[in-house]
């Protein structure tokens, strides 16, 4: 059962998805575009790793700044703030003529990305009782397989036929979107607030006292080397690819297409398993399955063609681990932290997710992509050993929303 209160939960989920695609593609499209910005900006192949660092550093700040003021405003204001900063940072894509705006741009983006981060579970949380958070996220957090589906081949083929600003252009349009159907259509949920004043000092406290607790810290590790891992993995899959296959952004738009069929498949479902059987065991399977994947990937890819059903592979068990993650760690505090709580995961994920770009390049041009998906495999195994021993799995009989 949903809370009582104000609001069409369908169109609520629909305009989060919404957000949820525009923001998950125009991250996800460095990766493929990869050599055209290189071509097109004359760019060493070591240095475009930068790009996901830029961002992530900037989500990881921002997303600390925010956390407190969505458990503070609410999350509606956040969402309503967050959607038009990135739509703006997005257009501004149009005016990058160097790497050096690039890199600001990226960072203005990761800013807008930070104050969003972890806002639209945590508004999950406090609108859909607990027992019902994973069917709703699993919705929602399938804008991000829908980008693969969609917004990444179509920006790929745009970065060919066009050059690579274009896809920022289109997805700083659907954000701009987006950010009308939160304006128009997504209520604030009738959850207690933070009443305290907000201060640098209680910012702090706010976050020690988090880091206290045990669980949180195993918490925010596993965040870490999650997307450490996926980082170090997946940025320089698609030129490895291009490199070893002679293939160009075509086949590289598709391959994501089939990934996203894959993820917008098991993602909704994964969300209604755990709500049912328990969050745990699927997060758990999913890190050790993508272990293996990892490490496999150059050795069973021996042709382009075997990328596929691995990919696809790789993102049913990324969609399980998401929405399931996600809807165990809304429960590990109460509504007035719970915004603060995700806030501090993402901006540790992304603090893992920009020193792996920070890695990749230099891995992969001096290591090699096996040393790569070595590195990759091991993050997920201690992933899943981490949860498996910190993490509780709450009981979902009890509504604690």
């Amino acid at each position: 059962m949903i809370n009582q209160q104000q609001g069409n939960p369908n169109l609520i989920i629909f305009s989060l998805w919404l957000l949820v695609f525009a923001a998950s593609s125009q991250i996800m499209i460095i990766s493929p575009i990869l050599p055209r910005i290189s071509e097109q900006l004359q760019t060493p192949e070591a240095l475009l790793g930068s790009l996901v660092t830029a961002y992530a550093a900037m989500v990881g700040l921002f997303a600390i700044l925010s956390g407190p003021f969505s458990d503070k405003m609410g999350r509606r204001q956040i969402l309503i703030i967050g959607s038009l900063a990135m739509a703006v940072a997005l257009l501004l894509h149009g005016f990058i003529i160097n790497f050096t705006t690039f890199l600001i741009f990226r960072a203005l983006a990761g800013m807008a990305g930070g104050v969003l981060s972890g806002s639209a579970i945590s508004y999950v949380g406090d609108y859909f009782v607990y027992e019902r958070r994973g069917w709703a996220s699993g919705w929602i957090m399938s804008g991000i397989a829908m980008g693969q589906i969609l917004g990444i081949p179509l920006g790929t083929v745009l970065a060919d036929f066009y050059d690579f600003r274009t896809p920022f252009l289109v997805f700083g349009g659907v954000m701009l979107i987006a950010f009308i159907l939160v304006l128009f259509i997504v209520p604030q949920p009738s959850v207690t607030l933070d009443d305290s004043k907000i201060t640098l000092r209680m910012l702090v406290n706010k976050y020690l006292d988090l880091l206290n607790r045990k669980v949180i810290r195993a918490a925010s590790l596993a965040y870490l080397l999650m997307f450490l891992g996926l980082s170090i993995y997946v940025v320089y899959l698609p030129t490895w690819l291009e490199q070893h296959f002679d293939v160009g952004g075509l086949e590289i738009a598709s391959l994501f297409l089939i990934g996203g069929i894959a993820n917008v498949i098991a993602g909704p479902q994964a969300g209604r398993f755990s709500d049912k059987w328990g969050r745990k065991s699927l997060i758990i399977t999913s890190c050790i399955g993508l272990s293996c994947v990892m490490f496999f990937t150059t050795i069973l890819i021996t042709s382009f063609w075997l990328s596929y059903p691995l990919f696809f592979i790789t993102m049913i068990l990324v969609a399980m681990r998401i929405s399931p993650f996600q809807a165990l760690s809304t429960e590990l505090v109460t509504s007035s932290n719970r915004g603060t709580l995700m806030s501090l995961l993402i901006a540790i994920g992304q603090i893992g997710y920009g020193v792996g770009g920070a890695l990749s390049g230099p891995i992969y041009v001096h290591l090699g992509y096996f040393s790569s998906t070595c590195i990759g495999a091991l993050c997920m195994l201690l992933t899943a050993a981490i949860i498996w021993i910190y993490l509780p799995e709450p009981d979902l009989r009890k509504d604690l929303s």
